[in-house]
């Protein structure tokens, strides 16, 4: 079926209305930590045969940045899981962005310079990932969708080739942003590297009298956030419209703290915090109840959750030679949420997680023929 109206929050799958036959990706948010994460999980769809044949892509913050760099390598691949295609074109420069830190010089930039901290990001992704790509051009035989939060409308803004979008504000067909601004605005972590400005043409809008705010002050500029203060899964854009959900969790497991910080500035991140973990744990809750629901109920979802604090041993299908023991994955768990240097073995064991719980999520729950994965993509490593 084709797309829900991308002015609309929701569509009537949930009534009994048929869904796509397809499948659908979702990737978090969670810094270069979730990035990487989502390299093993991508890494694992790949060789298993299931990541061509997806129909969308959803993302939020830092599985966007994992997200746009597959999408501008998606022409290129071969799909051939005995080729080095996915290591040469989607691994190398994600991990090779990992050895850097932007983060930092962002935000002081943002203080000190004339661009924001957003759009200093922006620029940095510009010159590691994305050169002048646009959106347009993303691919077409699967649909990439970038999300970011629209300050202004309280709502999802949605980048993608199609169209850029808010329910409330309407719809911008064939949009030329930058991916590399998209990218930041989907992956500006509040407050230090929110928000992001992006400069709009009213005339570019199609009318749509259903969007309440299609009118300046928000159809001239759209004052964005990380996508994950919305939809920290980036569930919204997929769940009631495929048959098949795969959902890739790289958010930070939060650990308790005897003595929270006071100052504001601290506390202000700790509240945050508490306040993403919430969230998560909800949408990730019902999900689970939908991929539970009975096979006639509306609310059925066929597909799998794995989560980077997902406790390895409990998936029927899990692979002793792919050892993961849960002390080793809960630390990798509480990897900063940062845009911060990473050493490379912390790199490799945390895209080595991901490969090896995406791959026993497939065998217990979506695939249970699918034949064991080789190894870790970086066996010296482990996790």
């Amino acid at each position: 079926m084709p797309d829900a109206p991308a002015v609309s929050p929701t569509n009537d799958s949930d009534t009994g209305a048929p869904r796509e036959q397809g499948s659908a990706l979702c990737l978090s948010g969670g810094g270069y930590r979730a990035m990487l994460f989502h390299v093993g999980s991508l890494w694992r769809l790949y060789e298993a045969g299931r990541l061509k044949p997806l129909k969308r892509i959803s993302s939020v913050s830092g599985g966007s940045i994992t997200a746009g760099v597959l999408a501008l390598a998606w022409d290129r691949l071969s799909f051939d899981p005995a080729s080095d295609d996915f290591a040469r074109l989607v691994a190398a420069p994600l991990r090779k962005l990992a050895g850097r830190t932007i983060d930092v010089g962002s935000v002081l930039g943002g203080v000190f310079g004339k661009e924001s901290a957003g759009e200093r990001v922006a620029a940095a992704y510009k010159e590691q990932l994305f050169g002048d790509a646009t959106l347009q051009d993303l691919p077409d035989s699967a649909r990439f969708v970038i999300n970011a939060t629209n300050i202004q409308s309280g709502a999802l803004w949605r980048f993608s080739k199609p169209y850029m979008a808010d329910y409330r504000v309407g719809q911008v067909p064939n949009p030329t942003v930058p991916l590399a601004l998209a990218v930041a605005a989907s992956s500006s972590f509040p407050p230090i590297l929110s928000p992001l400005t992006l400069d709009l043409n009213p005339a570019a809008f199609t009318p749509d009298p259903r969007a309440d705010l299609q009118r300046p002050p928000f159809t001239e500029r759209a004052v964005l956030s990380d996508g994950g203060v919305y939809d920290n899964l980036g569930l919204e854009t997929v769940w009631k419209n495929f048959s098949e959900v795969l959902i890739s969790d790289g958010g930070a497991k939060i650990a308790a703290e005897e003595a929270p910080k006071h100052d504001w500035p601290r506390h202000a991140y700790r509240v945050l915090d508490v306040i993403d973990n919430q969230v998560r744990s909800l949408r990730k809750r019902a999900a689970i109840a939908g991929f539970q629901a009975a096979k006639d109920s509306p609310m059925h979802r066929d597909g799998t959750y794995w989560g980077i604090g997902t406790a390895y041993a409990d998936y029927a299908a899990h692979d002793p030679r792919l050892a993961c023991p849960a002390a080793a994955t809960q630390r990798l768990a509480q990897v900063p949420t940062r845009l911060a240097a990473m050493p490379g073995a912390t790199q490799e064991k945390l895209v080595n997680w991901g490969y090896a719980v995406t791959d026993a999520a497939l065998r217990s729950w979506v695939d249970r023929d699918l034949r064991a994965a080789k190894g870790f993509p970086y066996p010296a490593s482990g996790v």
